[in-house]
């Protein structure tokens, strides 16, 4: 099994900084993928963890990076109107010649993503059924076919131009966590990308995942695993664990243990958080995600270097 590896571009933490020029995250971008990265990737807020569009800013690193995957991670489909967000997936997806992965989620149910949801005119209650169908519809639109659609949405005998790249349109993967969710994952997506909390959790989850696929009769080769992790690579693993504490505390505003109750996070030195990442990969990973904290470079050298012990 060869493992992918991604980089989470800091779009967050460039707007915390007041620093949110987009020439210097394409050219980590671009050090990443000279590196052997296989995938960059941008989150989505627009109020509640303000940042930079991923749909736009993907698009531009699709266009100066070629051969590069790009993926959302993750994207708030209800938040958007599925009409709209079809034409724009569809656009970055010719940009980016199909290379293009949608990581899509309902998002958490906290005080701010409901205030960004009503801000954008989006009621937050029943968001999982708004989520299904806007990808449903998305899909439908992505055919190129004239589509009729009475729901939510109305279209009558709409057209979308272009089409994805991609028959079928762009991949995607949803970062389901209970149950219910990870058996609409595996009936109906095509890939499942959680963002953690721990190894074992994932490996048993990820073992759900599978035979619910197995069950709603998929094929196994034609899906996902992929995991989104936290990590900082310091000599001294306790301030390594410190500055992760620290990061998630200024990202979320909210107590670092209840950010890491759900989330996959480490902070050691280079060997431990290659055993870290390796536990995930053992538990079924096979595309990696890497969030880093601290100095960026230095971890994707560290993980684009020692990439085999993955598997080992």
């Amino acid at each position: 099994m060869t493992v992918k590896l991604g980089y989470l571009l800091p779009t967050r933490e460039k707007v915390m900084q007041a620093s949110p020029s987009v020439r210097p995250m394409i050219d980590a971008a671009k050090r990443a993928a000279d590196l052997g990265f296989d995938s960059i990737w941008a989150g989505d807020s627009l109020l509640a963890r303000p940042r930079h569009d991923p749909i736009t800013l993907l698009a531009g690193v699709a266009g100066a990076i070629p051969e590069i995957v790009v993926g959302t991670a993750v994207l708030l489909p209800a938040l958007r109107n599925p009409v709209v967000l079809a034409q724009q997936l569809a656009t970055v997806d010719q940009i980016s010649e199909g290379r293009l992965i949608v990581g899509a989620g309902i998002a958490p149910d906290t005080p701010a993503v409901r205030h960004e949801f009503a801000a954008a005119g989006v009621p937050f209650e029943r968001r999982v059924g708004r989520y299904m169908e806007g990808i449903r519809l998305c899909r439908a639109l992505w055919s190129g076919e004239p589509v009729s659609w009475e729901g939510r949405w109305s279209v009558d005998a709409g057209v979308l131009a272009p089409v994805p790249h991609r028959e079928g349109g762009p991949l995607i993967w949803s970062a389901a966590t209970v149950s219910a969710g990870i058996e609409r994952t595996a009936k109906h997506h095509d890939g499942w990308f959680p963002i953690g909390p721990d190894a074992a959790t994932f490996a048993r989850r990820n073992e759900e995942f599978r035979a619910a696929a197995t069950a709603a009769g998929r094929n196994l080769e034609d899906l996902t695993t992929a995991i989104y992790l936290t990590v900082s690579i310091m000599d001294d693993p306790t301030e390594a664990e410190a500055a992760i504490d620290t990061y998630l505390e200024g990202y979320y505003s909210a107590p670092a243990p209840a950010m890491r109750s759900f989330q996959a996070c480490k902070g050691g030195t280079a060997d431990q958080v290659i055993d870290f990442v390796r536990s995930f990969v053992e538990g079924g990973a096979q595309h990696l995600v890497i969030r880093c904290v601290g100095d960026h470079d230095a971890i994707q050298q560290v993980l684009a270097l020692r990439r085999d012990e993955l598997l080992s």
